[in-house]
């Protein structure tokens, strides 16, 4: 009976492992046990770092309807308020777009909310 010989899937695998270690700093990059390793963590904060990301996105347009609102004399949970109130249908990253790049759309949205 012939015997069982392994090393093609092993070797695809390790190479796997080595390639998305590409680039890692020292052993991690050259040896497949630290690769395993720093490839393991690289993908636990990718995982972790892509919902972070939305989280922090959502901080961002808060702050910036905020500061957008005070300059029109509400606060950001009454303005948010108002918005909700009147049906008008913008989530938070169009009114913080708005807050930036087209101020004078966004005082007809605070008047709209203040009335």
């Amino acid at each position: 009976m012939p015997r069982v010989k392994r090393s093609v899937p092993s070797r695809h695998r390790r190479k796997k492992v080595l390639k998305a270690a590409k680039g890692y700093r020292g052993a991690s990059s050259k040896l497949y046990r630290s690769a395993t390793v720093a490839v393991d963590r690289a993908r636990a904060y990718a995982y972790r770092d892509r919902k972070v990301r939305k989280r922090d996105f959502r901080r961002l347009w808060i702050v910036r309807i905020n500061a957008a609102a005070r300059q029109h004399g509400l606060s950001y949970a009454q303005f948010m308020g108002g918005v909700h109130k009147n049906g008008i249908g913008l989530d938070r990253k169009m009114l913080a777009d708005m807050a930036v790049n087209e101020p004078d759309a966004f005082a007809r949205i605070a008047e709209m909310v203040k009335a």
